[in-house]
């Protein structure tokens, strides 16, 4: 199964990234020439400058979001956390797509619910969708929302594990909660924070199906991220090879990311 629905496509790609195929037809061999035109090409920089932007507002935000929740439902002060457990985690559960109709339905310019409330407020309607700032922190907050329950799962088992004893001892030496929080909690969860920023960053990366259902990377281009930038070069433009070429530099800097972050962990949990 891993090598029919991943190895194949994957080895496919790579070659049709060294080809001028179009969907259709025999490829034909063109060598290095479509990386060459790649990394000329302006609009391929300005998709993943927005996709970096985009990666470094929505990954630290979810993390907060998620370890937050976490905590506030592990608290002995807490009330009803398994029906607040189900809430929270119903996000994880709906399409993407799903998520981009919500969030473009909130947010909506000319029918959105939040204008309507802001204009109860004697607010003018705010230009969620013509303003490529906002536009962006919309798709911000969307990815945010539906990214945090799962993590927030995982969040709730590593807080769990931290044994109880560590709390009571710097309890008794006189540590105020933040302080326990930030020299027995943190460290202790540090394997789980790795693995929900290395999958967060992954996934955000990957980014297709919410934004192209909240705004379709508008207004016009201005958040087009580098995945829809790749489907728009491949199945609007039948441009495969040159798609595929972009798809494998995508791979090369999530390979690379991966890398660093993995080398980073070890050389903290080292420490």
């Amino acid at each position: 199964m891993f090598l029919l629905f991943f190895v194949w496509p994957g080895a496919l790609g790579l070659l049709y990234s060294f080809t001028n195929y179009r969907g259709f037809g025999q490829p034909d061999f063109v060598g290095f020439d479509n990386y060459r035109t790649l990394f000329e090409d302006a609009d391929f920089y300005a998709a993943l400058g927005r996709t970096a932007v985009y990666v470094v507002l929505s990954v630290p935000l979810t993390y907060v979001l998620s370890l937050l929740v976490a905590v506030l439902l592990i608290s002995r002060f807490a009330r009803g956390t398994t029906v607040a457990k189900v809430i929270f985690f119903f996000p994880w559960l709906i399409s993407p797509i799903v998520t981009g109709v919500i969030w473009r339905w909130l947010f909506g310019e000319n029918f959105g619910f939040v204008n309507f409330v802001l204009g109860t407020m004697g607010v003018s309607d705010v230009q969620w969708s013509s303003d490529g700032d906002l536009a962006l922190a919309v798709v911000v907050l969307a990815t945010a929302w539906g990214g945090t329950a799962f993590n927030m799962l995982l969040f709730i088992a590593a807080l769990k594990n931290v044994p109880t004893s560590y709390y009571e001892a710097a309890e008794l030496d006189g540590a105020n909660g933040w302080q326990r929080f930030r020299h027995i909690t943190l460290p202790a969860i540090a394997p789980t924070s790795f693995m929900v920023i290395l999958l967060s960053t992954i996934n955000a990366t990957k980014e297709f199906a919410m934004v192209q259902a909240l705004n379709g990377g508008g207004p016009g281009t201005d958040n087009r991220l580098i995945v829809q930038y790749i489907y728009e070069t491949g199945f609007k433009k039948a441009e495969v090879g040159y798609a595929s070429a972009v798809s494998m530099v995508l791979m090369a800097i999530l390979l690379v990311v991966a890398l660093v972050q993995m080398r980073i962990g070890r050389g903290r949990g080292a420490s």
